[in-house]
């Protein structure tokens, strides 16, 4: 996505998003973070007070059975991180976090508490972790809403991320170490495609200022 796009999908989740769904989406648009990740986060891994998320684990349910899941470990060392977050995704986790516990309170009888900063806010399994399918089933919803491409996916917000951090001037080890990636080609590819067009939008700048002169 281009930064209107994810603005504007942003702005539809927060309009039009089901439960959830704003925070989820804002968390993975500022973070990058993978789906399996996301779906892992306890409430322990996030500092408030230092605005950090630490990433150490991921969800596994290959049968989306929601009662059957692991926390594994990440593939790669580089994948265990601590991630920088800024007022804009603390705020948002602070409200998320009251309202989990309205939803706590009124289930609190069949509640399963296992600190999950997602988890499920149904009458059939509340507390348990959300799953990479329903991730990818509202965001399906919401990128008809804002009539943008069906294609993408929760993984494309980690490319938009990439893409956002090079535009912004971030440098590509810095953005390699903030998703946890070793070794990526496909991140590789897309700081360089953005920075190969930063450098042609520079060198038409000075053209355009000799001209002006």
């Amino acid at each position: 996505m281009e930064k209107e796009e994810l603005k504007h999908f942003l702005q539809i989740a927060k309009k039009f998003g089901l439960d959830q769904d704003y925070p989820i989406f804002l968390l993975m648009a500022y973070t990058g973070v993978r789906a399996g990740e996301l779906c892992a986060l306890k409430w322990r891994d996030i500092d408030f007070a230092e605005q950090t998320i630490s990433i150490s684990k991921t969800y596994y349910n290959p049968t989306n059975n929601r009662k059957v899941y692991k926390l594994l470990p990440p593939k790669t060392p580089a994948a265990v991180r601590i991630l920088d977050i800024d007022e804009t995704v603390v705020k948002e986790l602070s409200k998320h976090k009251l309202s989990q516990k309205e939803t706590m309170m009124k289930y609190r009888d069949i509640f399963q508490d296992e600190g999950f900063v997602f988890s499920s806010i149904d009458e059939e399994l509340p507390g348990y972790p959300l799953y990479i399918k329903k991730i990818e089933n509202r965001m399906r919803r919401l990128l008809k809403i804002a009539e943008l491409n069906p294609k993408l996916t929760p993984h494309s917000l980690r490319h938009t991320h990439t893409s956002l951090l090079a535009q912004a001037g971030v440098s590509l080890p810095q953005i390699m170490e903030r998703l946890g990636h070793k070794d990526e080609d496909t991140t590789k590819n897309v700081y360089l495609h953005v920075t190969k067009e930063m450098k042609k939008e520079a060198s038409q700048k000075f053209k355009e200022l000799m001209e002006n002169l």
